[in-house]
């Protein structure tokens, strides 16, 4: 297995997570605390961060997981489920689902750990996310560029590579906070219609924002 990274990946994966395939504007995910969260660029910078350093360590540990414990159990022919009698025949594949469930706490236990930091060194900004920071548990983006990792690739990532496309990839969320929150804060000084105001202007801004976005489709071939 090959565990470097060259330049020309490097930027690949750098400019596909960031801007190409960005999880809210390519792929729509993490779209409740985008929503939620982006009414304050402070409260978004720290949402942003913690995303980040889930989907790294989380890209991380999961890669980990899927190639030295998964995959091996299945060339072997192992079959937990089987072993325990929950099925009958040993030949059905269960890593894809015990890979979503590994994942899961995975994600659950680096959230508990950013919880407890946050809300002992930094209280103002633990309140300030509220829900939202434990629900980075159940962000679809989080999982998803797990599975992206391993399960969800025809092609063998080297474990740099899944570090740095879940690390790239928050940064791509942050990066997409930032624009959003800077946009609701002057939305507050603008004439918005009533019926405009909160959620349905902040996901017509979205939608333009993908669209933007989009014109970063040439810059991979």
């Amino acid at each position: 297995m090959e565990y470097t990274v060259d330049i020309t990946s490097f930027f690949t994966i750098l400019l596909s997570m960031v801007f190409i395939s960005n999880f809210v504007l390519a792929k729509f995910l993490g779209l409740c605390p985008f929503v939620g969260v982006t009414t304050r660029t402070d409260s978004a910078v720290g949402m942003g961060l913690a995303v980040t350093f889930v989907m790294t360590m989380t890209s991380a540990v999961t890669w980990a997981i899927y190639h030295y414990m998964l995959l091996p159990a299945a060339k072997s022919g192992f079959n937990v489920f089987h072993a325990l009698g929950i099925v009958k025949d040993p030949t059905v594949d269960f890593s894809p689902v015990l890979a979503t469930i590994s994942y899961i706490l995975v994600i659950a236990f680096l959230v508990q750990l950013i919880e407890m930091f946050l809300k002992k060194n930094v209280p103002a900004l633990y309140t300030a996310l509220g829900i939202y920071l434990p629900l980075i548990t159940t962000n679809c983006a989080v999982l998803g560029v797990a599975l992206l990792n391993t399960t969800g690739t025809s092609e063998f990532l080297s474990f740099w590579a899944a570090v740095l496309q879940g690390f790239f990839g928050g940064v791509g969320f942050m990066v997409v906070m930032l624009l959003m929150s800077g946009i609701r804060e002057k939305l507050e000084l603008a004439p918005v219609p009533q019926a405009m105001k909160g959620l349905p202007i902040a996901f017509i801004c979205t939608a333009l924002m993908a669209l933007a976005f989009a014109g970063f489709g040439g810059l991979i071939g």
